[in-house]
């Protein structure tokens, strides 16, 4: 199925389980360092729904791996998280991941629940373990059996031989399937996905991406974090578009990918070879140095006096948001 044909065709029986799966308001996370502090992710709002794939894109260093670790209590001492996180369980009552604490993170959320496959997998891996003791063991863990085991390599699109390998004798993009096929095991309602494509030649990043659009498919969601637009494009229902720690655009992916409303958003589409291929000028600023109001505006051709306050999110017609005071003018609202 072509990404046309899934925007456009009707999902009656998505809509009907599209209940809210994760609610989070004004998270904001700060890491404090000797000298300053980096403000890694800055009020955030965002809902992800059952049956939802929602896509973070930005360029490197603008918060999304950041928002992945907060969601699950991952991040190091010097971290300071407010605002909330709500997960939302069919079948108990809602629980705020930021203030539920280390113990019910580590045996009600983290791979239950939520599942993450991480950007590096080297370091996720444990080197004295092959993949088959690896997986075997969490699938234990589970409730489910040893037989499941070559049925998710093959479904990762990984040899089960290669399953019999310890970490170092994995290529990269074994390993990147690998600990995809660990996250899957669990069979969480909710999978963050942190660049899952990284090392893959085409054939499996398309392989990959076909098999989170079927998770979602299924009920589940997934938050998908990439630079690759075009994954993005091919597989999402919804794309957040982040700047220097903040939301610039959340809303369709159809509409977004069609008729961009930031500035921001519309610079990346411009940069991808199949359209005007021109790269987006100047260099983010440092989250330890943002810049007071919009911190987009020294590389806007839309700014004036207006962008040194910073601009809140403003509702756009057919849903969504955006934060700029110059809007391009589709799709905002008036």
């Amino acid at each position: 199925m072509t990404t046309t044909e899934r925007l456009t065709a009707p999902a009656p029986d998505r809509a009907a389980v599209r209940r809210p799966l994760l609610t989070v308001d004004d998270l904001g996370v700060q890491f404090r360092l000797r000298d300053t502090s980096v403000h890694a992710v800055t009020d955030l709002n965002l809902t992800v729904r059952a049956g939802e794939l929602l896509a973070i894109v930005g360029e490197s260093g603008c918060g999304k791996s950041v928002l992945a670790h907060a969601l699950l209590g991952l991040l190091p001492g010097n971290a300071t998280i407010t605002g909330h996180a709500v997960l939302h369980y069919p079948d108990a009552d809602p629980v705020d991941l930021v203030t539920c604490g280390q113990r019910h993170l580590a045996r009600r959320v983290r791979g239950r629940r939520v599942g993450l496959v991480p950007q590096s997998p080297a370091t996720a891996l444990n080197p004295v373990r092959t993949g088959r003791r690896l997986l075997t063991e969490t699938l234990r863990a589970h409730g489910r059996g040893r037989e499941d085991c070559d049925r998710l390599a093959v479904d990762v699109g990984l040899d089960p031989a290669d399953l019999d390998r310890y970490p170092h004798e994995l290529s990269g993009g074994m390993a990147q399937r690998l600990v995809t096929a660990l996250a899957l095991a669990p069979d969480p309602s909710l999978l963050i996905a942190d660049e899952p494509t990284t090392g893959l030649d085409r054939p499996l990043v398309d392989h990959t991406l076909d098999l989170l659009r079927r998770r979602c498919d299924d009920g589940s969601a997934v938050v998908l974090i990439t630079h690759d637009l075009a994954a993005a494009q091919r597989v999402a229902d919804t794309v957040a578009v982040m700047y220097a720690s903040r939301i610039a655009e959340h809303r369709d992916a159809g509409q977004l990918f069609t008729a961009p409303t930031h500035p921001y958003a519309a610079a990346l589409l411009d940069a991808l070879p199949d359209r005007a291929f021109r790269p987006v000028p100047g260099d983010p600023p440092m989250l330890t140095a943002l810049p007071p109001g919009c911190s987009f505006a020294p590389r806007c051709p839309r700014r004036t006096d207006l962008c040194a306050s910073q601009p809140p999110p403003t509702p756009l017609t057919g849903g969504g948001t955006v934060a700029c005071h110059h809007p391009i003018t589709t799709g905002a609202v008036t």
